[in-house]
């Protein structure tokens, strides 16, 4: 099978190419470098530079393909939040036209890239697909719109669409600009021996994923026809502060913590069932949150040279 991965040179997108070429797929990724890397696309894929804005660009990349994993677009919430119409032109309109590109090609699969953000508060947990959505800034109400578009293809047009939706993704690689994820921050401040910050105390519980595990569950998802919807999680709720404590343990780090305080918009605890996704296609995770975590100071320490 050949699958284009737009945004597949950033973090989680190179991840997924990788797993997709060790498993035999033909991959060709599209991405403009703008928050992704050249280096980060996987040896044997084949690298477009270019933006999913630019339909003559993407229509010849989907020459050819036989499935789409989109992944482009922007993620940062506070972001989101200063420039609510960059991000729906960037993660709504973009998607549209890929949508479009996709249905004159006649290319009618596609996996997406969601979030568990799009739950907002959770009212029960572990977290379900069947429960309520509710967009608390605009970077989740752009990742919904995306999720209703694809219903809406998928009923009108025949589409094969699976939305995944991710919950707190780390591992090796991950080196986003501004990089607002608590991992690689804390990871970052221990070795470097500087103050760590730290929202709530570290109360707050999290579902930490590591990005090999996730990047598996696109190619699982990759045959399904119909319209699905998954949660990708470990499955567990983190403490945040033991988190941090384990980070401590591996990088020998004696930085203090910077107490920031309480942080708007903030859920107190956020896991997941992956039980449909185990369900439907086997897959469950493999990586222990201590196994990679130390997988992820170890990249930290060669990239960084610590």
């Amino acid at each position: 099978m050949r699958v284009l991965v737009t945004g597949g040179a950033g973090f989680i997108g190179a991840h997924v190419a990788q797993v997709l070429i060790q498993e035999g797929y033909a991959v060709t990724i599209l991405d403009n470098l703008s928050r992704g890397r050249r280096e980060a696309a996987p040896e044997g894929a084949t690298l477009l530079e270019g933006d999913v804005a630019d339909v003559p660009v993407v229509t010849a990349a989907l020459r050819g393909q036989d499935a789409v994993i989109h992944m482009a677009g922007l993620i940062e919430v506070a972001e989101s939040v200063r420039t609510p119409l960059t991000f729906a032109d960037a993660n709504v309109m973009n998607s549209l036209r890929l949508l479009e590109a996709m249905r004159a090609s006649g290319v009618n699969r596609v996996v997406f890239s969601s979030t568990a953000t799009v739950y907002g508060i959770p009212q029960r947990l572990p977290i379900r697909e069947a429960d309520p959505t509710e967009a608390f800034n605009p970077y989740g109400a752009s990742k919904l719109a995306v999720e209703g578009f694809l219903s809406a293809y998928h009923h009108c047009y025949g589409l094969n669409a699976v939305v995944l939706r991710y919950f707190n993704a780390y591992g090796p690689g991950e080196r986003h600009l501004p990089e607002t994820h608590a991992i690689p921050n804390f990871i970052a401040a221990a070795l470097a021996g500087r103050p760590i910050p730290l929202y709530w105390n570290g109360e707050q519980v999290r579902d930490f994923v590591y990005v090999e595990d996730l990047a598996r569950a696109h190619s699982k998802v990759l045959g399904l026809d119909g319209h699905h919807i998954f949660n990708v999680g470990a499955e567990r709720g983190a403490r945040i502060r033991d988190v941090l404590d384990t980070i401590l343990r591996l990088t020998e780090s004696r930085s203090t913590i910077s107490d920031l305080g309480p942080r708007a918009g903030d859920v107190a605890e956020n896991y997941a069932s992956a039980e449909q996704l185990r369900a439907a296609t086997g897959w469950q995770p493999r990586v222990e949150l201590e196994e990679g975590l130390r997988r992820t100071v170890e990249w930290f320490r060669r990239a960084h040279g610590r």
